[in-house]
């Protein structure tokens, strides 16, 4: 996750950044969904069973918190198809674990909505371009106009509300409307993910950027949160699953604030690339633990072993964590940009070269981007 307006905002005013403080879960509690997206890594349906019991979710958070888990995104499927959701939720809070609800919004109504945002310290809503770029890609038609109803209904609250946009082929004509809508409609954030090539994001790779079209689409981006932040516009960008975007940031913020060159790429440094199985961690439907939810390789299951265990002994884990990455071949094995980016995705390198330990074949940085040295 790249805040790019929070690192603006910090560094330029010499503030603290934000940094996440603890590691963060994204915890799948099931696989129904009354959608079918495109991009979806867990191939969900509303045929699903639940696997994991109450019970097991709250053993299973008491083991998380003594294992340092501070933050947990409940996703799925749609997490609001379990109806103790929210007991499951307000657990987490009596225990101190900060909750984010990953959801598509459609059992947004207004006898509930208090009770979401009460139960969850963010809320976050996806929205994949236009009515009809959104319908298509959701496998749904009507699907934008509840959305966007949910949205609107969760911001009157005043309560925490972002929304989740995956960039692809198919949504990438929407890129410059999402901004509109956030700035129309006063939404606080805008979270821009890239596509990951796990469960239908595998099968419909097709679908993912060209780099030519990546690059053009994340300078976009950019220079939006320049936007924002020189014009007192409050509304956060996020950028997810594409740490290479830090490297054409630092370059632009280079640029428009040279005094500050050497900070950001300290306060860069100090976020460290990818995470996933550092400072990120992964729990499915079915208790499979991994490193975050697009790696092909599960480390244990909680219904067999205490999370703890799996999250401190695993191997590849611990592999994982070594900082920088620096036994990652071709592109990255000599890249000075490895200490930032950390390698980035391992499940796309996994994906297209059968070895977790390939380069991203989605990094767009160019040789001279990757030979850059930032430090004066």
């Amino acid at each position: 996750m790249f805040r790019l307006s929070n690192l603006i905002s910090s560094v330029v005013e010499n503030k603290p950044s934000r940094v996440l403080n603890g590691t963060i879960a994204i915890w799948n509690l099931t696989n129904r969904c009354n959608l079918s997206c495109m991009h979806c890594y867990s191939k969900s349906t509303l045929d699903e069973i639940d696997t994991l019991s109450t019970k097991q979710i709250k053993k299973t958070i008491f083991e998380m918190k003594e294992s340092g888990i501070k933050f947990i995104i409940f996703s799925g499927g749609e997490p609001l198809t379990r109806k103790d959701i929210f007991e499951i939720a307000n657990f987490c809070k009596e225990n101190g674990i900060i909750t984010y609800l990953s959801s598509n919004g459609l059992y947004f109504t207004k006898n509930n909505i208090q009770k979401i945002v009460e139960s969850f310290n963010y809320i976050g809503v996806s929205i994949d371009g236009d009515e009809k770029t959104h319908d298509y890609f959701r496998g749904l038609k009507g699907a934008f106009k509840e959305t966007l109803k949910a949205v609107l209904l969760a911001n009157s609250t005043g309560a925490k509300v972002g929304i989740r946009f995956t960039i692809t082929k198919t949504t990438i004509d929407s890129l410059e409307y999402m901004f509109d809508l956030v700035e129309k409609h006063k939404i606080p954030k805008i979270y821009i993910s890239h596509l990951v090539y796990s469960g239908r994001g595998l099968e419909n790779q097709k679908i993912d950027l060209s780099k030519e079209q990546r690059r053009e689409a994340v300078e976009f981006i950019i220079n939006k949160a320049f936007e924002y932040y020189e014009n007192g516009v409050e509304i956060e960008i996020v950028t997810g699953n594409m740490e290479q975007d830090s490297i054409i940031f630092l370059n632009k913020f280079s640029n428009r604030y040279p005094e500050f060159a050497n900070e950001m790429r300290n306060r860069l440094l100090e976020w460290g690339g990818n995470s996933a199985g550092k400072k990120l961690v992964n729990i499915n439907s079915e208790g499979d633990l991994r490193a975050d939810p697009f790696f092909p390789i599960t480390s244990g299951n909680i219904i067999e072993e205490n999370f703890a265990n799996i999250w401190q002994n695993n191997e590849l884990l611990k592999e994982l964590r070594v900082y920088p990455r620096k036994q990652i071949s071709g592109i990255c094995n000599d890249c000075k940009q490895i200490n930032i980016c950390n390698g980035g995705s391992r499940a796309r390198a996994y994906a297209i070269h059968g070895d977790l330990w390939g380069e991203d074949p989605s990094c767009y940085l160019t040789k001279n981007e990757r030979e850059k040295n930032y430090v004066k």
